[in-house]
């Protein structure tokens, strides 16, 4: 009897002393550190999406619409400042398996795209990345989404200049962006995979002159939500949104490591002064 009275007090300190850990374990999603990700990834995703961390991005991979959710990065003078040529050399996106992105071979899922005006357009900008050696990375496929020419040439790829322009004033830039689908838009015309072509795209904007942010004290912050049909000569600066409404309408939610009050102070405003400083 005694030995039983021993071995149930045994088992009750045991637990006592697990408890506190497997409490932890069950609490909140997990944190992935990453230079990429700024006070937490863009949580909200399917379980499902693997997400791909490389040298100069990070990226959530949806295998139904063969589309990234989001794409991470992270600029500093190291990438956004060299001589580099960067050629657009389409490649599967090799730690994929076949099926989860368009692909470029053997046939290539875009072809005929330039006869519907519709580019292949960077989440992570290939212009951002002349001083990296890893460049040649961000022509994946995984990286890639269909973006009507007139916004990607106009509007999206000005705001993105913009962007990489901030790096020479604060040092440390961290971008966002993925797609929206809000209405049905015609699929690739020669792809015969299952796949959603996004209607619109969203992008969120983070600068620091810090090179670890203790927190909003510490970032500037602006969000831009541009539809597909955004004409050419459309101002980047009349895209601007309240962070909240990127969380809203893409059912994501950013900052997340940060307090609830803290969260609240980067995403309910738009950003239209600080903006009006760099993005004219």
């Amino acid at each position: 009897m005694k030995r039983c009275v021993f071995f149930r007090l045994m088992l009750v300190a045991a637990l006592l002393v697990l408890l506190p850990s497997l409490t932890l374990a069950q609490t909140g999603p997990p944190r992935i550190y990453c230079k990429h990700f700024i006070f937490g990834y863009p949580l909200g995703a399917p379980a499902s999406n693997p997400m791909v961390i490389r040298d100069l991005y990070a990226l959530s991979m949806n295998g139904q619409t063969k589309l990234a959710d989001w794409v991470c990065y992270h600029l500093t003078p190291h990438e956004t400042q060299g001589t580099l040529d960067l050629e657009r050399n389409w490649r599967n996106d090799p730690w994929l398996e076949k099926g989860e992105a368009l692909e470029a071979s053997p046939q290539d899922d875009y072809e005929g795209v330039k006869g519907k005006k519709i580019n292949r357009g960077h989440m992570a900008p290939l212009a951002s990345f002349k001083g990296s050696r890893f460049a040649s990375q961000v022509n994946f496929y995984s990286n890639i989404v269909p973006q009507k020419a007139d916004m990607n040439a106009g509007p999206w790829g000005r705001l993105e200049d913009k962007v990489r322009g901030l790096v020479d004033k604060y040092g440390q830039v961290w971008g966002m962006s993925g797609p929206l689908y809000e209405k049905d838009m015609p699929p690739l015309p020669k792809t015969t995979k299952f796949h959603k072509v996004p209607s619109g795209f969203w992008m969120i904007v983070v600068a620091s002159n810090k090179e670890y942010p203790a927190g909003p004290q510490d970032l500037k912050v602006a969000a831009f939500i541009m539809g597909q049909d955004t004409p050419r000569t459309f101002r980047p600066a009349d895209s601007l949104v309240a962070v909240e409404e990127v969380e809203t309408r893409t059912k994501l939610n950013f900052f997340w490591q940060l307090s609830a009050s803290d969260q609240k102070k980067l995403e309910s405003e738009k950003a239209a002064t600080w903006t009006q400083e760099w993005l004219k």
